[in-house]
């Protein structure tokens, strides 16, 4: 990470513009610091895209893009990299961020970031119309900086995907994880899958209901992934309901969208975590001081 990080400050001294790839479902746990103090520092416009559109809760997404599209030098869009007409509107959209490149003599260079498996290599591959970027379900897959030619007059530079040295807040932890940001090495999947099912049991429930036939009602996260092992008929050896089983399930129906369109997160529900976190980092200050006055 840190070499990918200091090829991506050299590279983007050479670039006019950075286009962002966010998940949709969780576009600002899946957004990168480290990113947005590199194009700060050098002041360049960012297209962000909101990719896995099509798997997210669109009243969700509209919030997320009009917050967004109020940040300077920003312009946000949501789409499917795996959908050409989608993809199609990419290049216009960074011409109108940078009006004083795309030509033949100045070419537009377009630097595309962004944290592992979020979908850049499948834009990458979309806006050429050719493999030209390995693509797999797996964090991780593109290894070194392509630079390519889009046509005459623009220029893609593709780049490893970038995980921050620290994640500052736990659930963006636990979210890039539920997204397939995360190897599964680094993971507990039945942690992760009873942090989706919290979730899904406040916003919702109804698509809980009608993907596996369970009222949800009086349960808890871990109740919802043992009811997904009843239905399924997820058992182990002695009788017991195989929980690991039906939390890969969960996990894997959210990520596919059997389970339905659905966001991790809303500017609300992200203002409400910051404000909780502030709110505990006080009271724990205040804690240490009246312990240190005891002393």
């Amino acid at each position: 990470m840190n070499a990918a990080r200091k090829k991506a400050a050299e590279s983007m001294e050479k670039t006019d513009l950075v286009i962002e790839v966010l998940d949709a479902r969780l576009p600002e746990a899946s957004r990168n610091p480290m990113i947005e103090g590199l194009r700060r520092q050098r002041q360049r416009p960012c297209l962000k895209i909101l990719n896995k559109a099509d798997l997210a809760d669109p009243a969700a997404t509209q919030a997320w893009l009009a917050y967004y599209n109020r940040q300077k030098d920003v312009q946000a869009v949501a789409l499917s990299c795996k959908k050409p007409a989608d993809v199609a509107k990419v290049p216009s959209l960074c011409l109108k961020l940078a009006p004083h490149r795309g030509t033949a003599l100045k070419p537009l260079r377009m630097m595309i970031m962004g944290i592992p498996n979020v979908g850049k290599s499948t834009l990458m591959n979309a806006l050429l119309k050719k493999r030209v970027a390995a693509v797999g379900d797996e964090p991780a897959v593109t290894k070194t900086q392509q630079r390519l030619y889009l046509n005459n007059n623009m220029v893609l530079i593709d780049t490893p995907g970038m995980l921050w040295p620290k994640i500052e807040h736990e659930s963006d932890g636990m979210m890039l994880a539920v997204g397939h940001a995360v190897g599964v090495n680094a993971l507990v999947e039945e942690e992760i899958a009873a942090f989706l099912a919290d979730i899904l049991l406040q916003r919702y429930a109804p698509l809980l209901k009608a993907r596996y036939g369970f009222v949800t009602e009086g349960l808890d996260p871990v109740g919802v992934i043992e009811e997904v092992a009843k239905r399924r008929g997820y058992r182990l050896k002695g009788g017991d309901v195989d929980f690991e089983k039906a939390a890969h399930t969960l996990l894997q129906d959210f990520r596919s969208g059997a389970l339905g369109r659905i966001s991790l997160e809303t500017p609300q529900s992200r203002e409400r975590m910051l404000a909780d976190e502030r709110a505990r980092a006080q009271a724990e200050a205040i804690e240490e001081s009246e312990e240190e006055d005891e002393q």
